[in-house]
This record gives C-alpha cells, structure tokens and sequence, in this order.
C-alpha cells in the first residue's frame, strides 16, 4: 500500500470514528431529553441524588425498564367509587383522630397501587415504581410517607399530619384515574 493509499485509509477510519462518537453523543442526549420528559422532577431528584448524571439515568432507565413488566390495570367503576368513599370517611376522620386519619389514608393509598397493579412491598420500591406513571406527585408520597413514620416517633405535629393527608390525596387521585397513564416510548 503506497502513502496515497494509506492517507485515504487513515481519512475514512477518522471519518468513521467521528461519525460513531457524534451519533453516540446525540444518542446520550436524546435519551437523556426522554429520561427529563418522563420522569419531570423525579430526573432531577435522581440524579442529584446518585450524584452524577450517567448513574442517575440508569436508575430511570432501570425504572422504567422494571415499569414495563408490571401489568398495570385501571380499576373498575364500582372500586373506584368504593375507594372514593372510603376516602371520605379517612378524611372525616381526621378531625376526631389525625393520627389514625394518616395511617389509614397510607393504607388506602397502597390499597389501590395493588389493585391497580403495582408491587406493594418495600416503600422505596414503591416510590420507584409509582414514579414511572406518576412523577410529579412521587415527591408528594414520599413527603407524606416521611410525615407518617415521623408520626409513628411521637414527631410529627397536626399540622404535618395535615400535610401528609394532603399529599397522600394527591397520589390517591392520580391512582383512580381510569386510564393507565401514557408513558413515552424509550
């Protein structure tokens, strides 16, 4: 291969190499505005708390990735107006018991994750999970869930329990929607 040869080889080995970086490069930045769209507040929540980006995004990826395998269903009319009222009797509880109000508000919430569909076992888990089809209102379930175990301390004044019932109900008529929220292709 003579100098001429070689310097054409080299040109389009180059060429290549530049044409996979910028489409890697491109490639990172649409899923990252995909990971940013889906999950709102909760892409910056992540990502500041796995303190980097790369690692933040795999955790939504993961996420959202676990999100698909679960068969998420809406609930039936007659549930949804059962669960309605039984919120309302929660609700009205409150001012005799805010304590109790809080507790059983926790437990309706995770009444209805299950019968939609979603995996009930460990908070944090659920929180992950939740955060896929409902990532505004996540940070509210968290806050509430964190007012409810500080209440569990003898820590939490009605001011706070009123707070959790606030964020608790959030969630619960995100989770009584009919429709099984759209999710944006990955």
């Amino acid at each position: 291969m003579d100098q001429h040869q070689l310097s054409i080889v080299i040109g389009v080995v180059a060429i290549i190499v530049i044409v996979a970086i910028v489409a890697f490069l491109l490639g990172r930045k649409r899923r990252s505005l995909m990971l940013r769209q889906q999950f709102g507040p909760e892409y910056d929540r992540v990502v500041k708390k796995e303190g980097d980006v790369r690692r933040g995004e795999q955790v939504l990826a993961f996420r959202a990735e676990r999100r698909e395998k679960l068969e998420i269903r809406p609930i039936s009319s007659s549930m949804r107006a059962d669960f309605a009222s039984r919120w309302a009797n929660v609700q009205s509880l409150f001012v005799d018991d805010p304590k109790g109000a809080v507790s059983r508000a926790d437990e309706l919430v995770n009444e209805v994750m299950r019968a939609r569909g979603y995996p009930v076992g460990d908070f944090d888990q659920r929180a992950a999970d939740i955060s896929v089809d409902h990532p505004v209102v996540v940070e509210n379930y968290r806050t509430a869930h964190e007012i409810a175990v500080r209440h569990s301390r003898g820590e939490a004044s009605t001011e706070d329990l009123r707070k959790a019932m606030v964020h608790y109900r959030s969630l619960f008529d995100q989770l009584l929607q009919d429709s099984i929220p759209l999710r944006k292709e990955a």
